[in-house]
């Protein structure tokens, strides 16, 4: 059975960021696959078409340019937050300011959005609202392991 829009797919892969290092970002492992509709499930677009007309055993890569990806960073998702935000309780929450920690703040239609800490100031924090793959080539090798 080949992959088709409906089709329920089962997949292994690599996702590596394809700068000249070709970091691993993230893998499936054999008894936990990616699982998907095929057009239905929120998917990166050109993955999707890759993957299209493929069988089980077939294996894939499928190079998509940040463009196609998710986007270059953008200036504008960077954002200044003082410290005192921060204050629940009347405490303060140092452990929150440290580069790498990713804080949860809710948009104001009451969405959550999280934001990783890029840059801690004296009195400020700044976060860091992009897709933690914005601006990344990205780099998927695979195989089909199912299709209903």
């Amino acid at each position: 059975m080949k992959i088709a829009p409906g089709k329920r797919v089962s997949v292994h892969y690599m996702l590596y960021a394809d700068g000249p290092e070709k970091e691993l970002i993230e893998e499936t492992r054999q008894d936990d696959p990616m699982i998907f509709t095929y057009g239905d499930d929120p998917m990166l677009p050109k993955f999707e078409q890759a993957l299209l007309g493929l069988s089980v055993g077939d294996a894939f890569t499928i190079a998509i340019p940040a463009s196609e990806a998710y986007g270059d960073e953008q200036e504008g998702l960077f954002i200044e937050y003082p410290k005192s935000a921060f204050i629940e309780e009347g405490e303060l929450d140092e452990e929150l300011f440290q580069e790498g920690e990713i804080i949860p703040l809710e948009s104001p239609e009451g969405d959550i959005i999280e934001g990783v800490v890029c840059e801690v100031k004296l009195n400020s924090i700044v976060l860091d609202f992009n897709h933690p793959l914005a601006g990344e080539d990205l780099l998927f090798e695979g195989e089909v392991v199912g299709v209903e």
